[in-house]
């Protein structure tokens, strides 16, 4: 009886692993006591890009591991979502009409973009889609590097928030409940009759458009959903950083940070989103200092002491992909809910002898 509360939130999708609900429990837990557990600014920074790129990457997941569609687009409307929160903060000062007139325009244009591409695009072969997002959003970044008077160019935008959000603190608790409500909203969706259409295209497109479902449609609408999601990650962004430039959301860059936590988290899961964010985020903030540290210990070794230097960083951030990715083919969700299914039953009652 009293799991039915949290059945009823989770959308009847809980975990279905002990190991996988006790580390989603610390997760959000570790998240939420953040400012209180972890002083420093450092600290709040990581944990607000963790609830950002939870709401990108399950925001993805829902185009690629629910639809089976391969979008390199999806940083455009990341990048439309923190765009429309700084360019209306800078053009009517800060104000909380600034803020929803910002988020509202931009939810338009994404709304207007992503239909224009489902329609149009979705239609072809899945290459043909993935080479046609990609062209779009080079051209949109192109666009907003160079139209200087309403982006900044490449200096990009600083801004002022309402004078309520000056607390870092109250910034963060209002990106924790909007990150919050967002993931909750989308693990709706995808438990939903609608996303159980998501997954059966993307398992077979022909036998559900036999079966009466227009794939097309169902296409076009998960492709408009999840950009919108990604343009509210967007503006969760702008609104941490009070700052928007085009290599802070419309890096291609971005684009295969989401790419990787989707593999590593586990595709086709909202809670691969969480485990994958966490670990990749953590990884980019704080491996080169683990690795600072260690450098000194292994000092007297030739070939050691130069690979763990602080300034290779990045190719053991590589390596701990790559192993990840090998260990765990499923995604670290899947994994764990393997193990689950994997472990023998426990007989009810002992074998007699006749």
């Amino acid at each position: 009886m009293r799991a039915r509360p949290l059945d009823r939130l989770l959308s009847h999708d809980l975990p279905r692993s002990r190991p996988l609900a006790a580390l989603l429990v610390a997760i959000v837990l570790g998240l939420a006591l953040t400012p209180f557990v972890f002083p420093g600014t450092q600290a709040m920074n990581v944990a607000a890009k963790v609830m950002v790129f939870i709401v990108l990457v399950a925001s993805f997941d829902l185009l690629l591991g629910y639809t089976g569609i391969v979008s390199f687009a999806h940083t455009m409307f990341f990048g439309i979502g923190a765009y429309g929160i700084a360019i209306a903060s800078t053009r009517l000062g800060p104000g909380w009409l600034a803020l929803a007139l910002g988020v509202a325009v931009a939810l338009a244009v994404s709304l207007v973009l992503s239909l224009v591409i489902g329609l149009f695009s979705l239609r072809v072969k899945a290459i043909f889609f993935a080479m046609i997002t990609l062209a779009v959003a080079s051209a949109f970044l192109t666009l907003a590097s160079q139209l200087s008077d309403w982006t900044g160019g490449e200096d990009g935008l600083s801004f002022r928030l309402p004078e309520a959000l000056s607390d870092r603190r109250v910034a963060y608790y209002l990106l924790f409940a909007c990150a919050t409500a967002l993931v909750l909203a989308m693990l709706r969706i995808v438990n939903s009759p609608f996303g159980r259409v998501l997954q059966a295209i993307r398992e077979n497109d022909f036998r559900a458009e036999a079966i009466g479902y227009r794939t097309v449609v169902y296409r076009t609408l998960s492709n408009v959903l999840s950009a919108l999601f990604a343009t509210l990650a967007g503006c969760l962004l702008a609104l941490w950083l009070r700052y928007n430039g085009p290599d802070t959301s419309l890096s291609f860059e971005i684009m295969l940070d989401v790419l990787l936590i989707v593999v590593i988290g586990g595709m086709g899961t909202v809670y691969g989103a969480v485990i994958g964010s966490l670990l990749f985020v953590l990884a980019q903030s704080y491996l080169q200092n683990l690795m600072a540290l260690a450098a000194p210990l292994v000092g007297g070794v030739p070939l050691l002491s130069t690979l763990i230097s602080p300034e290779r960083w990045l190719l053991w951030l590589g390596v701990l992909f790559v192993l990840s990715v090998y260990h765990f083919p499923n995604g670290i969700v899947g994994r764990l809910r393997a193990m689950r299914t994997s472990q023998p039953a426990h007989p009810t009652q002992k074998e007699t002898s006749p």
